[in-house]
């Protein structure tokens, strides 16, 4: 299959479109004054959102308040449902979710900012499915496998299905529990689109942030940590959590095509290389429609493109300018790479990346 040249892949230099579009917020990429000096930035913004970004927006607070000593940015990992409730209703300056905003999302934004609201992807990690299975070290699932087991239809480690997978592994007969996300979650629509378009005749659900209450059996825990620390401390548990969380847990291969992929930042860009824009969108939104049904060697399909949204004006000024210039630097090639050393994330191409700040410089006060 021939790729699509919009890719998020390795970002390449973009210091001459970066310098361009920030000079209203000093000058540098990160929002200094490209002299060694600070920033007059000054002041809190507190937001919040998608906790998978987590990780990631430790290293980009941490990144954009060096240079700007007198910026405090707080960020919640609330969850994307939550965060987009807080945006929507005005409670947030900014949020980051881990699905694009849905058609009644976007109308609450564009009512609350007065007009179409800016989305641009900001985080490109693997959804890791990972397992808690004593000696199990590399578990391989097919998809209607891994949508058997979270519909609560494979319910036994030695179930036929998942001995076809793994032939050649010790599969005790521990009953599977299987872990999910309590609260509403990009991650989980994120993770029930890939199990809906491939495996769509086990998982009948779609693609949901909220969980499904009819399935039963399994484990709901809060946010991206509770997955991660249910299944480590259970036994025979199974989640799917962003996979710069997933610690010293296992991680499955899932089944593309004729080959089982393991879930890293360079097998999770390649998705998107075949991936299109999602249409019918405002020009001011970037949302991608993942094509999670490719067969091409090396990709894996279960990935989360996670985003940041924000009005384009703000009643105060320093408010404007403030999130205008951090979230420039968290698109920013500094801020890709930031992300990428502290999350294992797959920072965003040059031109996705070039796209994205030329949006968000729109953003002032008004």
């Amino acid at each position: 299959m021939k790729r699509r040249k919009l890719t998020y892949a390795a970002a390449a230099p973009a210091a001459l479109i970066l310098t361009a579009s920030l000079a209203a917020c000093g000058g540098g990429a990160d929002g200094s004054t490209g002299s060694g000096s600070s920033s007059d930035l000054s002041g809190t913004v507190s937001a919040g959102g998608s906790s998978a970004q987590e990780a990631a927006m430790a290293a980009w607070r941490s990144g954009f308040q060096s240079s700007n000593p007198k910026v405090t940015i707080n960020y919640e990992p609330v969850g994307s449902g939550a965060g987009v409730e807080q945006f929507t209703g005005g409670g947030y300056p900014f949020a980051g979710s881990d699905a694009a905003l849905d058609a009644d999302q976007l109308k609450a934004a564009t009512q609350q900012c007065g007009a179409d609201p800016i989305e641009v992807p900001d985080y490109v990690s693997p959804i890791a499915v990972v397992y808690n299975l004593d000696g199990v070290d590399n578990l391989q699932l097919s998809p209607d496998t891994l949508a058997g087991i979270f519909a609560g239809k494979i319910t036994k480690w030695d179930d036929p299905a998942i001995k076809a997978d793994n032939p050649d592994a010790d599969l005790p007969s521990d009953d599977i529990t299987a872990v999910h996300r309590s609260d509403e979650s990009g991650t989980s629509a994120n993770f029930t689109d890939y199990l809906s378009q491939v495996s769509g005749n086990v998982w009948t659900w779609g693609s949901t942030e909220a969980w499904p209450k009819d399935i039963s059996g399994g484990e709901g825990a809060q946010g991206t940590s509770g997955v991660v620390d249910a299944v480590k401390n259970g036994a025979g548990t199974i989640g799917y959590a962003d996979a710069s969380q997933a610690g010293d847990l296992g991680t499955a291969s899932v089944k593309v095509g004729s080959e089982y992929v393991a879930p890293t930042a360079d097998a999770a860009s390649k998705v998107l290389d075949v991936s299109k824009p999602m249409p019918n969108r405002p020009a001011t939104d970037m949302a991608v429609e993942v094509d999670r049904k490719t067969t091409e060697s090396g990709v894996y399909p279960i990935v989360l493109v996670s985003y940041v949204m924000a009005c384009p004006t703000y009643s105060d000024a320093s408010t404007a300018d403030m999130v205008k210039g951090f979230l420039t630097y968290v698109v920013s090639q500094d801020g890709q790479q930031a992300a990428a050393q502290a999350a294992g994330s797959a920072p965003l191409s040059s031109e996705l990346s070039d796209q994205a700040t030329k949006l968000l410089s729109q953003i002032k006060a008004g």
